[in-house]
């Protein structure tokens, strides 16, 4: 399914409900960050072994599903309400990335400097992280 079917998807149940004036920007992005402590919630006092194992028990892993779905349909629903392209925005962010922290420089590293921190890499004008 494309971005843009799910995108689509929840539109039509917003709007089947009349949901769509609760839906500003703010209250979405604030559900968005709700949704996230709920995920993390899931895995907040595993240890890392645990946490690779998460989705070997069928109820935890269908809490995960349900919470990274929610997730998703929250941030579905804020590019929608503002109008980004997510694709797009992946592909853009994806080429400042790039650029920030070249492979040669940060390839293996566990700590990651930030990369106005790096040699030879220097921040775009007005780019916030």
């Amino acid at each position: 399914m494309e971005i843009s079917e799910l995108q689509a998807m929840v539109a039509r149940f917003v709007a089947e409900r009349d949901w769509d004036r609760f839906h500003t920007p703010k209250n979405l992005a604030m559900a968005l960050v709700g949704e996230v402590g709920e995920l993390a919630e899931i895995f907040q006092w595993l240890t890392d072994a645990e946490a690779q194992q998460v989705m070997s028990d069928p109820d935890r892993a269908v809490q995960v599903r349900h919470e990274l779905a929610d997730v998703l349909s929250y941030l579905l629903r804020l590019a929608d309400v503002l109008d980004v392209d997510l694709a797009e925005a992946v592909r853009e962010k994806g080429a400042v990335n790039a650029a920030r922290y070249p492979v040669e420089l940060v390839k293996g590293r566990a700590e990651l400097t930030k990369y106005t921190r790096l040699p030879g890499v220097s921040p775009e004008p007005g780019a916030p992280g």
